[in-house]
């Protein structure tokens, strides 16, 4: 609907005093004093700063103020509603989805095919799960293969929670790190996207994968790995060099993550280490996102970060 409201703009003279501790000359200062003045002198209105500057809403949380982020201009305002990747199933799955059910095993899986109603709802490579309820109970970890209709194809996972299945010494830790490896250790699936909070380990799992792939399975000849390249503070602007050592300031990421993963390599010893690493080197190459229009990868693992 239309907007309703009125604007303002700041003319008079204020007399509001600022306290002891913030300095009257700096403007962010004084649009506070502005903020305090407005609520002295409407005591029933509710005044609220909104302001993109989060040192600005902690000044004004520390003097009382009420203060917003402005959110107009976020793109997804609810993370929630992203796609996650994986659901639940309730309960009485089985009851609901099980009946004329065929399941077979190959190629170290077992696959179901389910008819019901919650069949429709789901999405090709979405991830399943039903936990152990009680002691003599299993789990299941599945992936939907098919949907067609009210029937679905699940397939069971590879458990990369288990050491023989590791990936480059790298295991998962918890249920989304083996969904996220299922996932990347599977050629057939083109394009992979992992969102999660700093350190749940997704550059690490994603480079684990990609090694393994190329390094062991010859699956890709190279492995690609892009960041955007978004200075903090001042840019670096033209530094000399190749594009590979002007992307160096960015890829500290990649190194930690790479001592990581040469580390679980306890049998080859400092000379095998080095070795490893220079074989790894080799086949990573690092590019800027700015430069990658028109580039045409063939066989490549590219994991573009951040």
């Amino acid at each position: 609907g239309a907007a309703t409201g009125r604007l303002f703009l700041q003319t008079e003279n204020i007399s509001t005093v600022l306290p002891a501790s913030l300095a009257g000359g700096k403007a962010d200062n004084q649009i506070i004093a502005v903020v305090m003045h407005l609520s002295q002198t409407h005591p029933k209105r509710n005044v609220i700063l909104v302001s993109k500057d989060i040192n600005m809403r902690i000044k004004a949380r520390a003097l009382g103020i009420a203060a917003e982020d402005y959110s107009n201009d976020k793109v997804l305002e609810d993370t929630d509603l992203l796609y996650s990747g994986m659901r639940e199933l309730p309960q009485d799955f089985w009851d609901r989805h099980g009946k004329g059910m065929e399941s077979w095993q190959q190629g170290g899986h077992t696959y179901y095919r389910v008819t019901g109603p919650l069949c429709a709802s789901l999405l090709v490579n979405e991830f399943v799960y039903q936990e152990a309820k009680g002691p003599g109970e299993t789990a299941l970890y599945a992936k939907v293969k098919e949907v067609a209709g009210r029937t679905a194809l699940l397939q069971t996972l590879k458990d990369y929670t288990h050491q023989k299945n590791n990936v480059w010494g790298i295991i998962a830790r918890n249920r989304e790190q083996n969904f996220a490896l299922n996932l990347l250790m599977n050629p057939e699936i083109d394009f992979v996207t992992l969102l999660g909070q700093a350190g749940t380990g997704k550059t690490l799992l994603t480079l684990a994968a990609g090694l393994m792939l190329t390094l062991e399975f010859k699956v890709y000849t190279e492995i690609i790995m892009t960041r955007v390249t978004v200075p903090v503070g001042e840019d670096i602007g033209f530094l000399p060099g190749t594009e590979e050592e002007k992307m160096n300031p960015w890829m500290g990421a990649l190194e930690d993550n790479l001592d990581v993963l040469n580390k679980t390599d306890d049998e080859a010893g400092e000379w095998g280490r080095a070795a490893t690493r220079d074989l790894i080197r080799s086949r990573i190459k690092v590019k800027s996102l700015n430069f990658m229009r028109g580039r045409t990868f063939i066989n490549k693992f590219l994991i573009i970060d951040e």
